[in-house]
C-alpha cells in the first residue's frame, strides 16, 4: 500500500501543472507522444462498444488523459475523473473532475456507473480495497478498463535511469551540499561558485545526455548560484531547497512506479479482481514505435450481468 509520502509527491506534482497550466503532455519528448498515441488508440477501439450515454468513471485520473482519449470518439459519454491530489489540471471538454477522492473509498451510490477506467492508476492504490469500491459503484455487468504498467517494459527502465541521474548530482556529486556551503562562504568575501558546480552539467549531459535529469538539475543549481551572486543568500538558499525538494518527490514518484508495476506485472491484481467477482474479457500489451517491448498491458475486466 502506498504511503503518504507518495501521495503528496503526486500531489506536489499534479499542483504545480495546475499553477504551470502546462498538461503533461506537453512536456513529454516523441517518445512519451508515441506512448500516448498507443493509449489514445485502445481507449477509442474500448469507447466505441460502450452503449450510448453510458455513465463512466476514471479513477487516479491525474490530467484526465484517458477521459479524453474516450471523448474524442464518444461525445455521448458522461465521465467523472477522481483522484487523490486535491489540485489537479482542468478537465477535458465534456469531463467533470473531482480531487481529494481515493479509489479505495469511492464517494458514489451502489451502481452508478456503466463502467469505470483507470490509466495507470489502479496499481498503484490499496487493490484489495478499490477492487471492492470499484464492484461496488458498478452497475451489474459493467466493465472496468485498465491500462497498467509492466515491470519489464520502456517506461519503468526510463525512469530508473533518471533515478540513476538524480543520485549522480545528489549523491556522488553532492552537489546541493555544495551549493549551500557556497552561500555560507559568502559572509567571509568568497562569492566564487564552486569549480565542481560550474563543471557538473557537461559532466552530466557527457554521461547521461544533454537532455537528462543529471544535466538539468546540475544546470538549475549552477544558474541558481550564478543569477542569485548579488541576491539574498535566503532567497537563494529556498530555491536551492525547492530544487531538492522536486528531485526527492521524483524519486518518491519513481519508487512508487517500480512498486505499482510489479503488484501490475504479477498474478495478485488478477486474483484480487476475480475475488471481487470480476472476468477477465480482454488482455492485450501495449506497444510504442520507439521500442519493441511492451510499456503497459491494456485489460477489460466485467462484472457478471
Amino acid at each position: 500500500m502506498p504511503d503518504n509520502s507518495v501521495h503528496e509527491a503526486w500531489n506536489v506534482f499534479w499542483e504545480r501543472e495546475t499553477r504551470s497550466g502546462k498538461a503533461a503532455s506537453g512536456q513529454t519528448p516523441e517518445n512519451w507522444q508515441s506512448i500516448d498515441r498507443a493509449q489514445a488508440a485502445a481507449w477509442q477501439a474500448f469507447a466505441k462498444a460502450l452503449p450510448k450515454g453510458a455513465r463512466v468513471l476514471d479513477v487516479a485520473t491525474g490530467d484526465g488523459r484517458a477521459m479524453a482519449h474516450l471523448l474524442q470518439t464518444r461525445r455521448d459519454l458522461k465521465i467523472m475523473g477522481v483522484d487523490r491530489a486535491v489540485k489537479l489540471p482542468k478537465p477535458p471538454r465534456g469531463a467533470k473532475m473531482r480531487g481529494g477522492v481515493a479509489m479505495e473509498d469511492l464517494p458514489f451510490a451502489a451502481a452508478q456507473f456503466t463502467c469505470v477506467t483507470s490509466q495507470f492508476g489502479f496499481e498503484y492504490s490499496d487493490i484489495e480495497k478499490s477492487a471492492e469500491a470499484i464492484a461496488r459503484v458498478l452497475r451489474p455487468g459493467g466493465r472496468f478498463a485498465m491500462i497498467s504498467h509492466r515491470s519489464d517494459g520502456p517506461i519503468v527502465a526510463h525512469n530508473r535511469k533518471r533515478r540513476a541521474q538524480i543520485a549522480w548530482v545528489l549523491e556522488e556529486q553532492d552537489l546541493l551540499a555544495l551549493a549551500r556551503n557556497s552561500l555560507r562562504l559568502r559572509s567571509a568575501g568568497i562569492a566564487a561558485i564552486p569549480p565542481a558546480i560550474i563543471a557538473a552539467p557537461e559532466q552530466g549531459a557527457a554521461m547521461f545526455g544533454s537532455q537528462s535529469a543529471a544535466w538539468e538539475i546540475a544546470e538549475a543549481i549552477r544558474q541558481t548560484l550564478h543569477m542569485g551572486r548579488r541576491d539574498d543568500p535566503a532567497r537563494v538558499a529556498a530555491i536551492l531547497d525547492d530544487i531538492g525538494q522536486q528531485a526527492e518527490n521524483e524519486l518518491g514518484r519513481i519508487a512508487s512506479l517500480e512498486i505499482a508495476a510489479t503488484t501490475a506485472s504479477g498474478g495478485s491484481m488478477l486474483q484480487v479482481l476475480e475475488g471481487v467477482g470480476f472476468i477477465l474479457k480482454e488482455e492485450a500489451p501495449l506497444t510504442a514505435a520507439f521500442a519493441p517491448e511492451p510499456f503497459a498491458d491494456f485489460r477489460v475486466f466485467q462484472l457478471p450481468g
